[in-house]
């Protein structure tokens, strides 16, 4: 017997069946069927497909265009990976920096040299950017969803660029010989 104290003990109520309500029973509806493409003909004297003798083209000659973006969608997905780019032009200023400081001239020359610097690491992220368009969009037929490829070349350049302002220095580079010398 049942202990009454119980809630979870006491039988359940039978409710009577409900039309069109089976319990344990889902109704479930019928698988849709795949079109199947039609293969091309092949045309004898080239051995290669004649796709204009079939009514449908391949996906990846599809006549169809993509819809057009706004610009605000594509300069968000040109700021996606920019820390990349970010943390490298601070690393760059700063090792400029050092280098300018070293120099105890003018300014001119060094300043032009940091934005000629600048420019080319823009160009490089250019570059960075139509490659992957070459090569991921029309080539292998894939979506960029981001920049980060083109930011982090550019951002590893910048480094490049700044440890190349802290080798012309010469008191940073003979630190760094006396702690190479310790080890």
């Amino acid at each position: 017997m049942a202990d009454e104290t119980k809630v979870w003990a006491e039988q359940t109520v039978e409710v009577p069946p409900r039309h069109g309500f089976l319990r344990g029973v889902a109704s479930v509806a019928p698988r849709a069927r795949r079109r199947t493409e039609q293969f091309p003909v092949v045309s004898p004297e080239s051995g290669r497909p004649d796709w204009e003798a079939t009514q449908e083209r391949p996906h990846w000659e599809a006549t169809q265009e993509r819809p057009r973006m706004p610009l605000s969608y594509h300069v968000a997905r040109l700021r996606q990976g920019g820390e990349w780019s970010a943390v490298g032009a601070l690393f760059a200023f700063v090792c400029w920096g050092i280098w300018v400081i070293s120099l105890r001239g003018s300014l001119t020359t060094p300043f032009f040299t940091f934005v000629l610097t600048l420019l080319v690491a823009v160009g490089l992220f250019a570059l960075a950017r139509l490659l992957g368009r070459l090569v991921l969009e029309r080539h292998f037929g894939r979506e960029r969803r981001t920049a980060r490829g083109a930011h982090l070349a550019a951002g590893f350049f910048l480094v490049a660029v700044g440890v190349a302002y802290l080798q012309q220095t010469q008191w940073v580079v003979n630190v760094w010989n006396w702690f190479a010398g310790l080890f």
